[in-house]
């Protein structure tokens, strides 16, 4: 093989994957926007979500910052020397960190160092299956984090909130794969897809339930049990209201695939493994002997391309958005500015931010912040960040990561600094809505995966700390214009997060009594 023009044919891959959404996604993503009420939070989510991806595909560049763990998954004809494809693929993996397409994602469990390249013990993932066919099949997912966190096993039998008893037959499976969503909530970045894996062992169970997310989001299961179990889903998941960031709505979930193993007497596992809406997986076939790529894969059909779908929206409706108080924040941000802030505002930051995740926050607990937070937003944000030919640094990829993290330490340090807004998705827990409640704050949801559309709003970029971390744990001072994003829990006690898990809990408790016998 000409592995040189292998690497290449990889590093096209790579670069494909995390910039340009698949046909099949984008058609289950359109479909979804065309059935939300227009001006809703959900329209204007899913108008953004596809402004981005219009935005990542023109400019080629990540339609989210979070990487994931690179995972690939390759059939080779006998003989194929597996060794030296592995070896390609690492050299493609760094040269596309290097070049900006994804973001040095891979860190040390024990010291918490960023091996800046994407490269260390056990990424990127590489799993071999040798076939009869005369090419290469190579297809690669790239499954942020926050999706990846949202993942969960059901050892059957077990009791489920909300659903009672899950016994050991296709009617517990239905029950598993229901509540699966309803955890979910708008952490995952929602509107997802879920691959579900029935039986195996803890770990092949998993492996088989990502498997499923290699299938076409259109493809029908051929075993008929799984093929209505999985309509049954698509048909019932969505009336739990959850919606897109779990902001409420019609559309939670965009695809099903289910698949089924053996398992031994003693365990009967359920495993889910979740993908956010930026369900960034292709794939291609390859000549064994050139190694150029000789198809794409998952690219059947038609390519629906996005206009500004955001703007459109926000016109939407005239009357809905009469009804949308938005507000125009510039830090340093007073609490009387705070306080007149409740659930449903838009806002609009103009100038400075910061970014922090999980690194930033550990530090600032037991030290001194490096710059002066009183007043200021804090953006949980690990970016893809580039520097110009001048040495400057200029955002490529910049949305938020899932805040939940973040619930032991972000009162006391909104507290500690006087921080009034912090920027993230998913919502925040019992601790953190007391604080802001308490100092005067509030938690402000952007859209996850949106990472282009966000990256557009920040203008410069004025310095930097804390690169000790890592470039995603970095403390970035961005100067941005326009950010919006939406009041999700204010300054006088109120969640919207809590209100869509309370309501979302009401409506699951509707699927207790038995469907499949």
């Amino acid at each position: 093989m000409n592995l040189e023009k292998f690497q290449e044919s990889m590093y096209q891959l790579i670069v494909e994957t995390s910039t340009n959404l698949p046909k099949d996604v984008r058609r289950a993503v359109k479909k979804a926007k065309e059935s939300e009420s227009a001006g809703t939070r959900a329209a204007l989510s899913l108008g953004t979500i596809t402004n981005n991806i219009q935005m990542a595909d023109e400019n080629i560049s990540p339609i989210c910052q979070d990487t994931g763990l690179p995972t690939f998954k390759i059939k080779t004809p006998v003989g194929v020397n597996q060794i030296k494809i592995k070896e390609a693929i690492y050299q493609a993996i760094a040269q596309a960190t290097k070049d900006s397409k994804l973001r040095p994602n891979s860190v040390d469990s024990l010291t918490g160092k960023n091996s800046g390249d994407n490269l260390g013990g056990g990424t990127p993932v590489i799993k071999f299956d040798q076939w009869e066919n005369d090419y290469i099949d190579v297809r690669l997912i790239l499954k942020g984090g926050g999706c990846e966190n949202k993942n969960i096993q059901y050892s059957l039998p077990c009791e489920l909130e909300g659903l009672g008893r899950a016994g050991r037959d296709l009617d517990g499976i239905r029950k598993c794969i229901l509540h699966s969503v309803y955890q979910a909530q708008g952490q995952g970045c929602s509107a997802g897809f879920i691959g579900v894996g029935i039986g195996g062992d803890r770990s092949s169970g998993y492996d088989l339930a990502k498997e499923q997310l290699f299938r076409s989001v259109e493809d029908v299961n051929p075993n008929e049990d799984l093929r209505k179990l999985e309509d049954y889903i698509m048909q019932n998941a969505n009336k739990l209201g959850i919606g897109t960031m779990g902001f409420g709505g019609e559309t939670t979930l965009l695809g099903c695939k289910i698949g089924v193993m053996n398992r031994i007497p003693a365990s009967f596992f359920v495993s889910v493994a979740y993908n956010c809406w930026a369900f960034r997986r292709l794939g291609v076939k390859v000549n064994p002997e050139t190694g150029e790529i000789q198809d794409w894969l998952y690219q059947e059909g038609e390519k629906i391309e996005f206009g500004n779908g955001a703007d459109q929206e926000v016109a939407a409706s005239s009357e809905e958005q009469a009804q949308t108080k938005v507000v125009t924040l510039k830090a340093p941000i007073t609490e009387e500015q705070i306080r007149e802030l409740k659930v449903g505002d838009v806002v609009r930051i103009d100038g400075r931010m910061y970014t922090g995740r999980d690194a930033i926050h550990k530090y600032l607990t037991d030290h001194d912040a490096p710059v002066d937070l009183n007043g200021h937003v804090i953006y949980h944000c690990g970016p893809v960040m580039a520097k110009d030919e001048e040495g400057n640094w200029t955002v490529k990829a910049a949305g938020p990561t899932t805040s939940i993290r973040e619930e032991p330490y972000q009162g006391d340090i909104m507290k500690k600094f006087g921080i009034r807004a912090v920027i993230g998705k998913g919502g925040m827990g019992p601790k953190t809505l007391a604080a802001l409640q308490e100092h005067g704050g509030v938690y402000l949801n952007a859209i996850g995966g949106a990472a282009q559309y966000y990256a557009d709003c920040i203008k410069k970029v004025d310095g930097v700390d804390l690169t000790e971390f890592g470039i995603p744990e970095a403390m970035w001072h961005l100067n941005v214009e326009g950010f919006t994003a939406v009041v999700t829990m204010d300054s006088h006690g109120n969640s919207l997060h809590a209100d869509v898990d309370k309501s979302s809990l009401e409506k699951l408790a509707q699927f207790k009594e038995p469907v499949f016998k």
